[in-house]
């Protein structure tokens, strides 16, 4: 087969598992007001159900990504795919909690797939390639997100919740099949031994600070155990970071990702994940609101996933600019347009909140800023880590994004939790709470683009694709 044509099949398959593994994340939204009625239990258990896949893949991200340099990207990538299948399978014909939330947890087993993906296209792919691709991965995961929610608002209207995630067991394993006949395995390989200490002193941790981040609303911000985990949390990752910086073969290197690009990478990170999912927790609940309200537009949630569809679909169209951008200015360019254009966006929502256009034109100009910051983020990463690493460093990249979801899932809860109205019986958010939630995902917008002029202005980050593609480990460590 001809390099090219094979290049185009692997990028699309590894694309494609992408968008996969983000389907999974917004396949249960539809159901969540039925699922204490499905599921016989109270709301708030229910709501495990979003947690356990949370938690499952901000543990999952980087102990698949060490696993991916240790003993092959592609390896563990049909692994996670595997997971996915599993995770689906057990939830298809649940009836009650408990085997829906455990199926959720192995779901969220498989949300390793983005940062391997990337790393293994750093790897096998031509040079003049790899720019784009990165930049389409990473788009997977708001194209995936963007066309799961009206698709499975869909499915769950006009026939069986079950039927959601019978299909999902066939996408994994159609999945898995792609993975093996398409995509090669990474020659590249991390010498030592798997940090089993360090994997489980992370999962420990990450546990006890997401875990009240995500359910602190239910338990009370200042409640014992909210805050008793949240101190937990501190000093088991302090404890964690000194085993990390004394073992042979650490899990997550922490003197590379100390480093002042690594580092001030990983932090914009965050605040753009925040920033992304104030949006997605922002724009569906105006949309629904009844028009009664004088701000709401009174949409169903297959109507308000179809608005919100483009949105997921302008990040992806976007990729190659961020690209091309990229080659000629450098990934921290990119990265900090992409942080600027979406606190336009924001500032945009604040005027055009009030019309189901307005809603599409300012989520697709937010999309298309997180488009350019998550093509930019792996680059810079991966310009300033060592090869044997890639899958790794990738891995404690995504988990920056995710703390920075979680974080956002907070604070925009919080908020629209505290400012609201009442119309009849029912209080709702109120459209102060909105233009609330709007400013400060504008202003976290703004902060990532300080953080972003703090990385190191012509870098390794500002280097030709195939100056990347071909750095070597003597390079990123000297």
């Amino acid at each position: 087969m001809d390099a090219a044509p094979r290049s185009g099949a692997i990028v699309s398959v590894l694309a494609a598992a992408g968008i996969l593994v983000s389907l999974m994340q917004t396949l249960i939204v539809p159901l969540i007001a039925s699922l204490p009625r499905l599921l016989n239990t109270s709301a708030a258990n229910a709501s495990w159900a979003i947690t356990a896949t949370l938690l499952a893949g901000a543990v999952a991200t980087p102990v698949a990504g060490r696993l991916g340099d240790l003993y092959g990207k592609r390896r563990v990538m049909v692994a996670s795919a595997l997971l996915l299948a599993l995770g689906s399978l057990v939830c298809a014909p649940a009836n009650s909690l408990a085997p829906m939330v455990a199926g959720r947890a192995l779901q969220g087993l498989g949300m390793g797939v983005i940062p391997l993906g990337i790393s293994i296209m750093r790897d096998v792919l031509p040079p003049r390639k790899l720019g784009s691709a990165i930049g389409l991965m990473s788009s997977s995961l708001g194209v995936g997100g963007a066309l799961g929610l009206p698709a499975a608002a869909l499915v769950a209207q006009h026939a069986s919740w079950h039927a959601l995630f019978w299909g999902s067991v066939g996408l994994g394993l159609l999945m898995t099949v792609l993975l093996i006949a398409v995509v090669p395995e990474s020659p590249v390989r991390a010498a030592g031994r798997f940090d089993v200490v360090g994997a489980l002193g992370l999962s420990t941790g990450l546990v006890l600070l997401l875990l009240p981040v995500s359910k602190g609303g239910d338990w009370g911000w200042s409640s014992p155990v909210t805050l008793g985990m949240l101190a937990a949390s501190a000093v088991v990752l302090l404890l964690w970071g000194w085993w990390e910086l004394r073992a042979p073969a650490p899990l997550v290197d922490l003197r590379t990702s100390a480093r002042r690009q690594v580092l001030m990478t990983n932090l914009a990170s965050v605040v753009i994940g925040f920033a992304m999912l104030a949006m997605s927790l922002i724009t569906p609940q105006l949309l629904q609101l009844p028009e009664a309200t004088g701000y709401g537009l009174g949409r169903s949630m297959v109507e308000a996933g179809l608005w919100m569809a483009p949105a997921g679909l302008f990040m992806m169209a976007v990729s190659p600019l961020a690209a091309r951008l990229s080659a000629t200015r450098g990934p921290k360019v990119s990265l900090l347009l992409g942080a600027v254009v979406i606190a336009c966006g924001y500032a945009m929502a604040l005027v055009l909140m009030g019309s189901t256009w307005g809603i599409l034109i300012f989520s697709a100009v937010v999309s298309a800023g997180i488009g350019f910051a998550y093509a930019a983020m792996p680059a810079l990463i991966m310009s300033a880590v060592p090869r044997s690493e890639t899958a790794a460093a990738n891995g404690l990249n995504s988990l920056m994004r995710s703390i920075g979801t979680s974080t956002a899932s907070a604070v925009i809860g919080v908020v629209l939790a505290n400012m609201t109205v009442h119309l009849g019986p029912v209080t709702l958010p109120s459209e102060d709470g909105f233009r609330a939630g709007f400013v400060i995902g504008g202003g976290v917008a703004l902060l990532a683009a300080l953080l972003v002029l703090a990385i190191p202005g012509r870098a390794a980050s500002d280097r030709p694709a195939h100056a990347q593609s071909t750095l070597t480990e003597a390079e990123a460590t000297g």
